[in-house]
């Protein structure tokens, strides 16, 4: 089973980073408002960027890490996923 480090891009442009084994069901989940009081209100939201893992572990130290980098370093990341 993949685990997935991740962003969204929220309404308001703000970066939200978490983890999840089923990408798309916790996609769903925020943008129905269920998954984290951070995001219910800056819905809708997009996923920008995924990095998949073998394990929990190694996706949430990824998540530490990604959530330590100043906006722009994010931003960076985000780019370039999508080359």
């Amino acid at each position: 089973m993949n685990w997935f480090c991740y962003l969204l891009r929220c309404a308001d442009d703000t970066l939200y980073c978490g983890i999840t084994n089923d990408m798309e069901k916790r996609l769903a989940a925020h943008n129905a408002g269920t998954a984290s009081k951070y995001t219910r209100t800056r819905l809708p939201l997009e996923l920008v960027f995924a990095e998949p893992f073998a394990d929990r572990s190694a996706a949430s130290r990824r998540e530490m890490e990604v959530k330590s980098l100043k906006r722009a370093e994010k931003l960076a990341l985000i780019r370039s996923s999508l080359k």
